[in-house]
């Protein structure tokens, strides 16, 4: 049985449970996975450097995660055009070619979405973030027919070019570009945090408690931990709620598929997850 070998390139992934993910998912269908974790910092590299080093060293493909999902963008051929709209990657396949890359994030939160909350439209939605993983979502809200999306993030220009895609790509969703996180907030049916606030090593939380009542729902893209300030809040204000867990899930099972050919069981994986103690 061929090897395949395989990787997660990020900053602070010391936690991820990704390389867990798709060992479990391989072993589940017969494979034999390895799956290494990168962190650039401690290789004394640059990402660049460990890009090219997994590309030399016979990686089938691997993931990207925070802060590199726009840098690796034009490293790749992306043949998706909603993906090739929102200008990021969290995935690569390596070859003989130029790598390839796609978005599971994209995917992944959609899958996520529409299984957690069936077929509710997401209404207006507020959203702190709009990096790698918010524009991700941005567009995956637009798939999923929400009324209106209300973005804010402490780079003004993360917002304002994540609107002009979704602009392009899908004008019938309405964005808005919030001055603050209170006035994006106000009148939305959903709240998301796309930011690393709540992320171990990132302590804090990207939306106030103050702010968050009267919401309906609420989705924090963090599962490092799972149970976030956010989402502690958010389901002491009475918000039905969606942890960064089933982001992770779903777009890792949308990931080994694309790596692999393989469609692994859903609900094998969850269970041998929930067997090795790293499931919620």
């Amino acid at each position: 049985m061929a090897a395949i070998r395989l990787g997660l390139i990020g900053d602070n992934i010391q936690r991820s449970q990704s390389p867990l993910l798709h060992r479990l998912a391989g072993r589940l269908c017969g494979l034999d996975v390895s799956y290494d974790s990168l962190i650039p910092a401690d290789m004394g590299l640059d990402f660049d450097a460990v890009f090219e080093q997994c590309h030399a060293a016979g990686f089938r493909g691997v993931n990207i995660t925070y802060p590199y999902k726009e840098h690796v963008f034009a490293r790749l051929d992306v043949r998706d055009a909603t993906v090739r709209a929102l200008g990021a990657c969290n995935l690569v396949m390596f070859g003989a070619d130029r790598p390839r890359g796609a978005n599971t994030d994209y995917s992944g939160f959609k899958s996520a979405f529409s299984q957690t909350f069936g077929g509710v439209s997401p209404g207006v939605v507020a959203m702190a973030g709009a990096g790698g993983v918010g524009k991700a979502i941005g567009f995956g809200l637009a798939d999923l027919g929400a009324r209106q999306l209300r973005l804010f993030d402490q780079d003004a220009s993360r917002s304002t070019t994540l609107r002009d895609a979704l602009a392009e790509a899908t004008p019938s969703l309405e964005v808005y570009l919030a001055r603050t996180i209170e006035e994006a907030v106000e009148g939305a049916d959903g709240l998301i945090n796309a930011t690393p606030l709540g992320m171990t090593g990132y302590p804090g939380a990207a939306i106030p408690r103050h702010a968050i009542a009267g919401r309906n729902w609420a989705f924090d893209a963090v599962y490092t931990p799972v149970d976030t300030v956010f989402l502690r809040d958010a389901a002491a204000a009475g918000l039905t709620t969606m942890s960064g867990y089933e982001l992770f899930f779903h777009q890792g099972v949308d990931a080994f598929r694309i790596f692999t050919g393989c469609h692994v069981d859903q609900a094998a994986l969850r269970q041998a997850l929930s067997k090795a103690g790293e499931a919620p």
